[in-house]
């Protein structure tokens, strides 16, 4: 994929990317690392050819098998909820579908694990990764609820699906310190939560309302 795709061109230029960093920064996004990585982030090829025109949009898209393509906004909010806790050598992202948020997260820990378990998406999130020269991701097709319990510990804990309840399995893989951002509850009632491992058991936060698709075990 050559360069001037990923710049794009008309709806996929840099001046609708530094609008859509706008919009972020008014709905309450300050950190700068994450704003210039969204910024500098072509989502444009994540998606669908025919959806390019609204990849700068602040909106979820279909990414295909019921899946979507997070909004920039949530994608945003999780990332630096994950970092504002400090440095992070080693992340476990649950469900990273297109590739999109794993993109963004990259460049701010070590080492990205992340499991997918829709099959088909693997492989072309494996190939936008590669593309854009992202080396310190490995991708896996698996049940995200299992976590990947032979990379754990984790400083990092990222779940881009809502469990009903917390999966137990994540919570045993998060590191002392670590951080696990999650969104919670049943369609229409979501919260996005923070949990904070420390020495007297997990913090608790609520970030606020959000809507995703429900976490499923197993795999398709």
């Amino acid at each position: 994929m050559n360069g001037s795709h990923h710049a794009g061109i008309g709806m996929t230029s840099a001046r609708t990317r530094d609008r859509l960093v706008q919009r972020l920064q008014e709905q309450g996004i300050h950190d700068l690392r994450v704003l210039e990585r969204i910024r500098n982030l072509p989502r444009h090829i994540f998606v669908d050819e025919a959806l390019a025109s609204r990849a700068y949009e602040d909106t979820a898209l279909p990414i295909g098998w019921g899946q979507t393509i997070s909004q920039p906004y949530i994608v945003a909010r999780m990332t630096a909820a994950l970092l504002a806790g400090g440095a992070l050598a080693k992340v476990l992202e649950v469900g990273f579908g297109c590739g999109y948020q794993t993109a963004v997260l990259a460049p701010f820990a070590e080492k990205v694990f992340s499991v997918e378990r829709v099959e088909p998406l693997v492989e072309r999130a494996k190939q936008r990764l590669k593309e854009l020269g992202i080396r310190n991701v490995k991708l896996k097709y698996g049940d995200g609820m299992k976590g990947w319990p032979t990379q754990a510990p984790f400083d990092g804990i990222l779940v881009a699906a809502a469990p009903l309840t917390l999966p137990e399995a994540l919570v045993e893989q998060l590191a002392p310190g670590g951080r696990l951002i999650v969104p919670v509850g049943p369609e229409g009632q979501q919260q996005l939560l923070r949990f904070t491992r420390r020495e007297n058991g997990l913090h608790r936060e609520v970030l606020g309302a959000v809507s995703f698709v429900p976490m499923l075990g197993g795999v398709v």
